[in-house]
């Protein structure tokens, strides 16, 4: 299903003189509205090809129908999304999830929904049908060199993948670790590990970037072999110039200060990007915002200050996308939400006083720091978002187009009930 500009049209002229009133309201109460504008319009999330069809749990998966059978109905999915909201022109790829078949074909699909491609994913997590090896103990860490040059090899394969669809990065997630103790010595489960990170760093491109993913649990729930920030930075220091820290936002033990590890890996130049998401109790891949929305925008805070510290633009200099994985909404529904807490949580960044914040610091003033970041954490600035997306042809409600035109039911009737997106 391909959306018309005159749906869209149609849409915004029926919600205009809401969202004006709303903006014209927001707009006397801020200064720089077209340069936060602008940048609100430049600023794209990746969306992840795997986040296309209904996840689940170990317990069971409840798919809703129409779901994307290939890669080219995924393109076309996140090509849905971006006409509505804009914000959403490049997709991430999960190899061999979504090996493309005809690299060239693929990229002038994207191109017609107005999409490029952002990392390309390898998956040494699980083994797939006919592998010779079993990642069963790990892949890059593996006792035995046989296994650890299968996943090296299989990393090779993505970086290739990922040039012919003129992507720039390779995302490593490793699920590498042990169970009990005793199982694994650490130092020389790093070791294999850096190894074979090494041949795969000499095979980027060099333009490429490498991205080292960390978690700190699951599935090993006793030792992670890439389990945080600090062991992500030893890998990127170790690799080079190339490679670089990623920061997926449920990776992390409960209350870690994510906005202080980001803060750090940007002053050494070291963050590549992120996978946003959200949790309540563990790595749950909920919509982003909807535990925590005051930690998504102190980790902006702390991205548009060490951005601009640093000279940085803020569209391109680092990695931007979701990683979630949903059984009881519309995927595509969850995305739009994802993607405009995002837009939500960053246009309040914009709108912090950073002069007026440094004198407070400087002064111990604690309580106008606090005043400062509440107040533009409290701006709703949702017309602005819209407005956005209104200057660059997007919905300005899309949830409500989406449901207004039937999307969904759409999809159902062109792929069926039974649909099951691939890789999931």
């Amino acid at each position: 299903m391909k959306l018309t500009q005159q749906h869209i049209e149609a849409h915004n002229e029926r919600h205009f003189a809401k969202h004006k009133k709303r903006l014209d309201f927001l707009s006397s109460e801020i200064t720089e509205e077209q340069a936060i504008l602008q940048k609100l319009m430049d600023f794209q999330v990746a969306i992840p090809s795997w986040a296309l069809g209904t996840g689940g749990t170990r317990f069971g998966r409840f798919p809703g129908g129409g779901e994307p059978r290939s890669l080219e109905e995924k393109i076309e999915d996140v090509g849905l999304l971006h006409a509505l909201n804009r914000s959403s022109g490049a997709i991430s790829l999960h190899i061999p999830w979504d090996i493309p078949t005809d690299g060239k074909a693929i990229q002038e699909l994207a191109a017609s929904h107005g999409l490029k491609f952002d990392a390309v994913n390898s998956n040494t997590f699980q083994d797939q049908n006919n592998q010779a090896l079993s990642y069963k103990f790990g892949s890059l860490q593996h006792v035995e060199k046989a296994v650890r040059r299968q996943a090296i090899e299989h990393n090779i394969e993505v970086i290739k993948h990922g040039v012919a669809l003129g992507s720039e990065s390779l995302t490593v997630w490793l699920s590498d670790g042990s169970c009990f103790p005793g199982q694994l010595n650490f130092r020389r489960a790093f070791q294999n590990t850096l190894e074979s990170l090494r041949e795969i760093y000499a095979a980027l491109p060099s333009h490429w970037k490498m991205f080292v993913e960390y978690k700190a649990f699951e599935p090993n729930f006793y030792s992670m072999t890439v389990g945080d920030w600090g062991q992500s930075l030893l890998y990127a220091n170790k690799l080079g110039e190339q490679a670089y820290t990623l920061v997926d936002l449920g990776h992390h033990l409960p209350n870690a200060n994510i906005e202080q590890i980001v803060a750090l890996l940007l002053m050494e130049g070291k963050l590549g990007g992120f996978h946003f998401n959200d949790s309540k109790y563990g790595d749950d891949d909920l919509t982003v915002g909807s535990i925590r929305p005051y930690q998504l925008f102190l980790i902006f805070n702390e991205l548009v200050e060490g951005m601009d510290a640093k000279g940085m633009n803020h569209a391109t200099d680092l990695g931007w996308m979701i990683d979630a994985s949903h059984n009881v909404k519309d995927p595509l529904e969850d995305l739009l939400q994802s993607v405009e807490a995002i837009m939500v949580a960053y246009a309040q960044a914009l709108l912090v006083d950073r002069k007026a914040l440094n004198t407070a610091q400087l002064e111990n003033d604690t309580v106008r720091c606090q005043e400062l970041l509440q107040e533009a954490f409290r701006t709703d600035v949702r017309a602005l978002v819209a407005e956005a997306r209104l200057r660059a042809d997007g919905a300005l409600e899309p949830i409500g187009f989406f449901r207004e035109m039937k999307v969904r039911g759409s999809l159902v009737a062109e792929r069926g009930v039974r649909t099951v997106a691939t890789g999931l």
